[in-house]
């Protein structure tokens, strides 16, 4: 998956820093994080619908989530797009779906998980973009600021330790639940194989990291 095709959110402010080099599954992960928090953030329009119908996936879970994804994404339409990313994220008053962090732990906004991510994001140099109304805890977000982290965008030395405490405080306890949620939904149809790929890709990284924690500390993994 090029990372050329991957559309940026671009709900975060980041540092000019000169980047340090990455791996290529270090890019992979970045452009993934990264093409879940452009679609998760707004509608895609018709040349994001472009791009995401010349996606290819394998025979894995996240690689048939990315053919199921290409395949949709061939058949609709901008409008349509639009119609179902309100229903399910914006709505009357609410979406089908409220994909905030501090919703799906607490079931209110604005709590104490939303609090925590500020300080944290402090820490790491993470500003959230004039303009961005949204808190800072919403999908979207989240999966930009790891993309960023993979990437070196607020720091110039990468830290698998930042990325790994990130991750497990703020996305591993709640997103498997939303993009299940997601998949699920009765207004999904061309964001049911986006909660698939996510929920998929969730896997994989709560695994990964699990094992770089214990080849860290020398424990059988």
């Amino acid at each position: 998956m090029p990372s050329e095709t991957v559309p940026r959110a671009g709900r975060l402010d980041t540092a000019t820093l000169d980047h340090p080099a990455i791996t290529d599954e270090e890019a992979v992960r970045a452009d993934l994080y990264g093409l879940l928090a452009a679609l998760l953030s707004c509608a895609p329009d018709a040349a994001t619908l472009r791009d995401l119908a010349n996606l290819s996936g394998d025979a894995s879970p996240l690689g048939a989530g990315v053919t199921a994804l290409a395949k949709v994404a061939a058949q609709t339409e901008p409008r349509a797009a639009e119609r179902e990313y309100n229903a399910l994220f914006i709505g009357l008053g609410r979406g089908e779906l409220v994909p905030y962090a501090s919703f799906y732990l607490t079931g209110f906004l604005n709590e104490k998980p939303l609090a925590v991510l500020r300080g944290h994001m402090r820490r790491l140099g993470i500003v959230r973009a004039e303009g961005t109304s949204d808190p800072e805890d919403h999908i979207a977000s989240l999966c930009e600021m790891m993309a960023g982290l993979i990437r070196g965008d607020y720091r110039a030395t990468l830290s698998v330790t930042d990325q790994d405490a990130f991750f497990n405080t703020h996305i591993a306890p709640w997103a498997g639940h939303f993009f299940a949620d997601l998949e699920g939904a009765s207004g999904s149809l061309l964001y049911a194989p986006v909660g698939a790929i996510g929920r998929a890709f969730l896997d994989i990284e709560i695994e990964a990291f699990r094992m770089a924690g214990a080849s860290a500390s020398g424990r059988p993994q």
